[in-house]
């Protein structure tokens, strides 16, 4: 009996072991809400036309995403995250921390990001000084830095709507918050002189000033779901909204993004960066399930292909502004080749 006991494990080992080394057959990938609706698209196109299960594509946000890409590696970890922002250096940290050192990145192409409103309401057309004076905590009044004082657009700017500042947004896991931090808060916070000279003398300071949002209201933390900000800004139409330009491209007909500094978010002036408030979007692949995971290496093919990523490619037309055709190759070229180069910005 023992020993028909002790085959009976053995045996049941051997299945566990089994079970756990296919534990999954299908990619499963997590990250940023703007980069979402592309991997999607990709993901679907990849399981009809190959002979790999579709990947699962989790939308929990760019800084979410990395926070879990990072746990660790094997088969209950995810492969695959996106970001509508570069990883961190400490994020890069924990990776390496969980036993991931391999990672390649791969930027898919750029994006603006835009305050809008609904169609049933006047255009805005503001500088990005004004969007940090309406949505910064502490902001710059008459020389000196007090707790924002500004309730309506016209406090901001006599040439302003009278109309009350609401603005809807992502939450701070959300990649599009970082950029729209970075690029529209920062960017407008730092044209007063007198802040910009702070940077080199208070860094810390200097962030602290220009990237902390008022919490009294004015700005209103909406989630991930960037269809849920469009679907308030139909029923509020003095409220403005914060996403991806891919959202604005697919809802032109309910809502317009506002004009920053004299150029509307549209595809020519991201593509040529004269909009101001554009960024690139990625995805990190973690070479280690490379080869384990069936299917990673033809999904990033398939990602990275002209008639995905490229010029006229079906991602253009869900809204993603394609990077310069010599971009591309070099891009492809570093993805297939799972390439680790790009980790040398980091040392």
């Amino acid at each position: 009996m023992k020993k028909f006991t002790k085959y009976l494990l053995s045996a049941t080992t051997i299945l566990l072991t089994a079970t756990v080394a296919q534990a999954r057959d299908q990619i499963r990938i997590v990250g940023s809400s703007t980069v979402y609706p592309f991997a999607t698209v990709v993901a679907e196109k990849f399981g009809i036309t190959t002979k790999f299960k579709t990947p699962v594509v989790e939308s929990t946000g760019s800084g979410g995403g990395l926070k879990i890409f990072c746990q660790g590696i094997g088969p209950s970890h995810v492969d695959i995250t996106n970001s509508s922002r570069r990883i961190k250096g400490k994020e890069i940290k924990k990776c390496a921390e969980n036993g991931i050192t391999d990672i390649t990145e791969v930027k898919i192409g750029y994006d603006g990001v835009v305050i809008a409103n609904s169609k049933n309401t006047e255009q805005m057309n503001v500088d990005r000084k004004h969007v940090w004076l309406a949505l910064g905590k502490n902001v710059m009044v008459n020389g000196k830095i007090i707790p924002n004082p500004h309730k309506t657009w016209k406090d901001v700017d006599p040439s302003l709507p009278n109309i009350k500042i609401e603005v809807l947004g992502p939450p701070p896991t959300s990649g599009t918050r970082d950029a729209f931090v970075e690029l529209a808060l920062q960017g407008g916070c730092k044209k007063f002189s007198s802040i910009e000279a702070m940077r080199k003398t208070d860094k810390k300071g200097f962030e602290e000033l220009c990237h902390t949002i008022r919490e009294d209201g004015a700005y209103i933390e909406a989630g991930e779901n960037d269809n849920l900000i469009i679907s308030k800004l139909e029923q509020n139409p003095k409220a403005l909204g914060v996403f991806g330009y891919s959202f604005l491209d697919q809802n032109k007909d309910k809502i317009q993004g506002s004009i920053v500094e004299g150029n509307a978010p549209t595809f020519k002036n991201i593509s040529s960066g004269k909009y101001p408030v554009s960024r690139s979007l990625y995805f990190y692949i973690k070479n280690a399930h490379v080869g384990k995971i069936p299917g990673i290496s033809e999904y990033i093919a398939e990602f990275t292909s002209e008639k995905s990523f490229g010029t006229d490619g079906y991602l253009q037309e869900k809204g993603l502004i394609p990077s310069p055709d010599a971009e591309r190759v070099e891009i492809r070229t570093n993805a297939l080749g799972l390439s680790l180069a790009w980790l040398a910005d980091f040392n």
